[in-house]
């Protein structure tokens, strides 16, 4: 992955960790080629769940429908990281740098020099031998650590301030280049799916490969999906005006929208982000007028958004069929390295702990005195939070918490701090979200956030700097082995939030703000692990509707209500404006499929919590090896050595199980703060 985080998805640097990469229409992607990609956890912006590269400000998490961003704070002044900015001197010194010219100059050639070597003999008759394979790989992986270099610090530039004019020239001069660049490597991958799987299976056994055969076995993954080199050409030239425009209209389209909203006797025009925050308002007639305004003016786009998602689902059933992929989530299934069964179970087993959300959305009603939980009630604050942590508190607190786990976790921690490779500062023109881009293992990691000293700011600076960790213990692998495929990817940065999380509430006495805590812990999870399934089920009804027709704006609206209302059951009202809830998530249009990995992220993490409290520090070096093997092997493969198997339907329990507890423990101080009345 290059991100991790939360935002809005976005263009972004595209650090590939194969020789291919496979869009989510199935076509090639060329490793080195600057793209638009999304992350989870936004977070997912995330974002993780946060969703960029991405952003999800963790609840428009991941890609979750009422997104659960924050409204701010009115101390973000006094505890914002003013001043706490990365330096990227050690990319380059600046966008006018001439080094920049040069390395794509030079790396234009090299492109050049390698397809003049090796075009024409990895698909000979008998495939390449172990030797000229393993020089190819190499020397790919040579030139895609470059081109990231120089695409990396593009984008890190444009994220600073999204307004600078010599940032946005360099990010698209960068594009058009590497495009370029990539087109020239192409034929390496797609010759490797010529070789027969009867010579590839003797060449990957030869010993010197040994630290890529997981790498060029899970390419063979899409052989049968292949097209020829010229077709591939051609459907990246032809997404350009085809889905990768409609994609980009949508995002635009969405991106522009002012949403009016009357608030102190005054109606302001506010973006979507800001209109999405004040559904975490605790005034409950501001809520409901950030939804009425935000679902009304999505009706208004309605005929639009209809037509664009209609088009881009029919668009990926064309290429689905053309590359023969049994069923629309089969792409998703070979990128993420999970069997479709696994995936399945999964599924089931959070549809089945159904009542657990349930129960929590009737409690937290009668917390807030409501006679009926409406569906804009659901992120409502119970009480005011506690003071804004400044900086550096929170710096110490997080560090504490990754020492507590091990001193090398602390050790590595502390360079982020240190080495300034942080941009934390809250300021006009800024990328929103948050994120960590992490491109090759020969370069660090660098986190990209806006600390104002709210809890939840403090829960991302940990979720980014887990991935960081993550990816810097990962960084004895090769390029084509370092990054950990989706499901895998928020392992450490979920994991060290929790951590942080629970070292946070111990701290805290006053009872009220601990079960706001858990509260927004608890939605959280729910918007990760329930929501995010959700989303999912409702993909897989609107291909399946697809398949008798064109989609109206009334069949969307009621597959989503219909995927809401298993979820929600009695406990939220949904309101008619909800119906249009599907056309602003931005994964339905440029990821489909990607939520239910955001699933399996969080509920591996919550077993491995559980685990972790459970076995202490013997269980810490099992999970530092885990994260140290990146992605070197399939995500069933890297668990193994913890005892984990994600086909048994019953290990998903064990997440569900941690979910439980939380609730629990919400369930027992609400029961103190909130008596009943004899």
């Amino acid at each position: 992955m290059v991100h991790c985080g939360t935002a809005t998805p976005t263009p972004g640097p595209y650090a590939p960790s194969t020789f291919l990469r496979f869009d989510s229409d199935g076509s090639v992607r060329v490793a080195g080629r600057t793209l638009r990609v999304f992350i989870w956890k936004v977070t997912e912006v995330m974002f993780s769940t946060r969703e960029n590269p991405i952003a999800r400000k963790k609840a428009a998490q991941h890609s979750g429908g009422l997104a659960a961003t924050d409204a701010g704070s009115s101390a973000a002044s006094t505890a914002s990281a003013n001043g706490v900015r990365w330096d990227l001197s050690d990319l380059f010194a600046g966008p006018d740098d001439p080094k920049i010219q040069a390395s794509l100059t030079a790396l234009d050639a090299d492109a050049e020099a390698f397809a003049v070597r090796y075009r024409g003999t990895i698909s000979v008759p008998g495939g390449p031998s172990p030797h000229h394979l393993l020089e190819g790989i190499v020397a790919l992986e040579d030139l895609y650590e470059r081109q990231w270099r120089v695409s990396g610090y593009a984008h890190l530039r444009y994220d600073e301030d999204t307004r600078d004019e010599a940032s946005r020239s360099l990010s698209q001069k960068v594009e058009d280049r590497l495009t370029h660049i990539g087109n020239l490597l192409l034929f390496f991958g797609l010759e490797w799916l010529e070789v027969s799987d009867e010579d590839a299976g003797r060449i990957v056994e030869d010993p010197i490969l040994a630290i890529y055969r997981h790498h060029l076995e899970s390419q063979r993954l899409f052989r049968p999906h292949r097209l020829s080199e010229d077709e591939e050409k051609l459907v990246n030239e032809k997404d350009v005006t085809g889905s990768s425009a409609w994609a980009r209209l949508h995002t635009e389209l969405t991106s522009s929208l002012s949403f009016s909203v009357e608030r102190d006797g005054e109606v302001r025009q506010l973006n979507m982000a800001q209109t999405l925050a004040l559904l975490h308002d605790p005034d409950r007639d501001t809520r409901r007028r950030g939804h009425d305004a935000l679902f009304s003016k999505l009706e208004e786009q309605g005929p639009t958004l209809t037509y664009l998602y209609d088009t881009l689902v029919h668009d990926k059933r064309t290429m689905d069929r053309l590359r023969k992929y049994p069923d629309p989530m089969s792409l998703r299934h070979l990128g993420n390295e999970i069997p479709s069964a696994a995936v399945e179970a999964m599924m089931q087993a959070v549809e089945g702990s159904y009542p657990l959300a349930q129960s929590y959305f009737k409690l937290k009603g009668s917390m807030l005195g409501l006679p009926e939980m409406m569906v804009y009630d659901q992120y409502a604050p119970l009480e005011l939070h506690s003071q804004a942590m400044p900086w550096g508190d929170a710096r110490d607190l997080v560090l504490e918490s990754y020492r507590a786990i091990d001193t090398q976790f602390g050790a590595l921690a502390t360079e982020f701090f240190d080495r300034k490779w942080i941009d934390a500062e809250p300021r006009d023109g800024k990328r929103g979200g948050a994120y960590c881009s992490y491109p090759t293992p020969k370069l660090h990691a660098w986190i990209l956030c806006s600390y104002t000293g709210t809890p939840r700011d403090v829960m991302t600076v940990a979720h980014e700097l887990g991935h960081g960790l993550h990816a810097m213990l990962s960084r004895k692998q090769t390029l084509f082995n370092y990054h950990s495929t989706l499901p895998l990817a928020e392992t450490a940065s979920v994991f060290g939030e929790m951590v942080v999380f629970d070292r946070l509430v111990q701290r805290e006495t006053d009872p009220r703000i601990r079960l706001n805590m858990l509260a927004g812990k608890i939605e959280d999870s729910f918007a990760t692990v329930y929501r995010q399934n959700v989303l999912t089920r409702f993909e897989q009804s609107v291909f399946s509707a697809r398949e008798e027709g064109r989609l109206t704006s009334r069949q969307l609206g009621d597959l989503w209500i219909a995927a809401n209302r298993a979820y929600y059951g009695d406990s939220v009202t949904l309101t008619d404006g909800y119906r249009w809830g599907w056309s602003y998530i931005p994964h339905f249009i440029h990821t489909p499929f990607y939520c239910y990995a955001y699933v399996f992220g969080q509920l591996l993490v919550l077993a491995l919590y559980r685990m972790y409290k459970e076995e202490g520090q013997s269980f810490v070096p099992r999970f530092t090896e885990l994260l140290a093997r990146g992605g070197s092997d399939t995500p069933e493969a890297l668990l193994r050595p913890l005892g984990i198997d994600i086909t048994d339907a019953s290990f998903w329990q064990k997440g569900l199980v941690e979910l439980e507890g939380l609730v629990s423990q919400a369930q027992a101080l609400a029961a103190s703060l909130y008596p009943r009345p004899e």
